[in-house]
């Protein structure tokens, strides 16, 4: 054997060795990808037996998982949950989650509406959307990040009976998203052309609205692991909450607290844009202070057009500035 021969064999070897390899991982990873399948449809369905013995009833209608091999999708025609007990119960239509091979720690979801509620002290929802689009950023032991993305949102109410639902409110666009920072979870969010039906809130009448902001929760992480019967104890901080409409904008910063007795205390910063727009939005809403909050908000347009005022609230007690505002009575 020459030693040509030789050489043009090492390369051979080298790619066999290679291919052997590739194929070796690739069955890895399908036995993975098919185990992980199985696994899915097994935990889902002793979830829903043991909410069942509770007397719960959850699930995901005809659940397939699909994908393979360059992605792992999990769908439902629809889920639901309903606890008699309790007089709770929320369901939605199609359900399609989608982990990409190149991100599997990075699943999306689209959900089909309309979302329907039932849950003590409210009248039933009717909860709906063009799309509806989530995403989340898992990690150990919380997700880093939960983010949703809607268009075309509207709720109204869903009444059992024969009778009419009533229109509650419309949005083109709203976005949420959570995220745990240490103990406290902070939510950023927005929305665009929000229209609230005024049937909703007593006749009265709101331009549409748009808004956004920032606030972090207190021990949130604690408070979704076992969410509080009361708000008492609670406490949030207002990086930013913008409210406008037209030349009219309202923005809100600063820290909330509730105390074991109910009792508010904020220290608050108000700032205000064109405070004659914002004057005349608000004396449209509340027509029965319409003379007050004129005289009140010239008094606010002499300090330019873009003021800023603290507002204070000490056990309840609320002061704008100098100008005290009354009482807040406790909480539940």
């Amino acid at each position: 054997m020459t030693s040509s021969d030789e050489r043009s064999r090492k390369p051979r070897r080298r790619l066999f060795w290679l291919a052997a390899f590739i194929l070796v991982l690739f069955a890895l990873y399908s036995a993975g990808w098919f185990y992980l399948a199985g696994r899915v449809k097994t935990e889902a369905d002793q979830a829903s037996a043991k909410l069942e013995a509770k007397g719960i009833a959850a699930g995901c209608a005809n659940l397939a998982v699909s994908g393979y091999p360059l992605s792992f999708t999990v769908s439902c025609d629809s889920l639901a949950y309903q606890d008699d007990a309790k007089n709770i119960a929320a369901s939605t239509g199609n359900f399609n989650a989608v982990a990409q091979i190149t991100q599997p720690l990075s699943p999306a979801a689209d959900v089909r509406g309309p979302l329907r509620t039932l849950a003590p002290g409210m009248p039933p929802l009717w909860i709906d959307w063009d799309k509806l689009h989530a995403t989340v950023r898992l990690s150990w032991p919380l997700p880093r990040r939960v983010s949703l993305q809607a268009e075309g949102l509207s709720g109204q109410t869903d009444p059992a009976d024969d009778s009419d639902p009533a229109e509650l409110f419309y949005a083109a666009r709203a976005a949420g998203q959570l995220e745990p920072k240490g103990q406290d979870v902070t939510y950023t969010g927005s929305f665009a052309d929000l229209e609230i039906d005024a049937d909703a809130i007593g006749g009265r009448a709101l331009p549409a609205l748009d808004g956004g902001g920032e606030a972090t929760v207190k021990n949130g992480v604690a408070l979704i692991a076992a969410p509080p019967k009361s708000l008492r104890g609670q406490s949030v901080d207002i990086a930013r909450l913008d409210l406008s409409s037209g030349t009219a904008r309202l923005t809100v910063s600063g820290p909330i607290s509730v105390d074991a007795e109910g009792l508010i205390d904020a220290n608050l910063t108000i700032k205000l844009k064109d405070p004659k727009a914002v004057a005349a939005i608000l004396a449209g809403a509340i027509p029965e202070h319409k003379s007050e909050i004129e005289q009140g908000f010239a008094g606010i347009a002499m300090l330019g057009s873009e003021p800023s005022m603290p507002l204070k609230v000490v056990k309840g007690k609320a002061s704008l500035g100098f100008i005290p505002l009354g009482k807040i009575k406790p909480v539940d």
